[in-house]
């Protein structure tokens, strides 16, 4: 459960069950402040955080076993030896602070691919620290938890596209019936393929 408190000098104070997170206001000004807050803040190390035109989330909720740690797991396992075999690129696991600085976004997807040609290409590169991608990535993968919902499939979706993500991977397992959508991009939004 997430709830905003009133603005104190300059700050925005996010409660998340019982603990209360600081986000300073000069954090939500800018993509440059937020990606310097995001590499050091006094956040416990698993807090997952995520910019986009100036909305900051703060996620401390820990992923549920089977339905997020398990499938993310897979889900990059499975791709990570199809790329490494086919010698195209990298994928890394949530961790990894992903700017694209056009789309005014930057964030940790459950999973992201980056292709050989994005880096031979610059389209792709490493940030100024080595935590963090900057560019447009190939893929970007995002698994669903309750904390999680309109996020990824609302402001994400809007985010990933305005970035020029080729591809979003949205996973869904909290249900009795796994949705797993490849979104491809068109002219004017993501599109659901098979």
């Amino acid at each position: 459960m997430i709830a905003m408190k009133k603005p104190i000098a300059g700050s925005v104070t996010v409660q998340l069950d019982g603990t209360a997170i600081e986000v300073p206001e000069r954090v939500r000004q800018s993509l440059a402040a937020f990606r310097v807050w995001a590499g050091d803040n006094d956040l416990p190390e698993k807090t997952r955080v995520d910019f986009y035109r100036g909305k900051v989330w703060v996620d401390m909720g820990r992923e549920q076993v089977f339905t997020h740690g398990l499938l993310k797991t897979e889900i990059v396992t499975a791709l990570g030896s199809f790329i490494e075999r086919e010698d195209r690129g990298f994928i890394c696991s949530s961790g990894v602070l992903v700017t694209n600085e056009g789309a005014d976004l930057s964030g940790n997807p459950d999973g992201t691919f980056v292709s050989f040609d994005s880096i031979k290409s610059e389209r792709m590169m490493l940030g100024e620290t080595v935590d963090e991608l900057v560019g447009t990535p190939d893929m970007v993968l995002e698994v669903v938890s309750p904390s999680s919902v309109t996020k990824d499939k609302v402001s994400l979706r809007e985010a990933y596209f305005e970035a020029g993500i080729p591809e979003y991977w949205l996973v869904d397992a909290r249900g009795d019936r796994l949705e797993f959508q490849i979104l491809k991009r068109g002219d004017l939004e993501f599109t659901d393929t098979r």
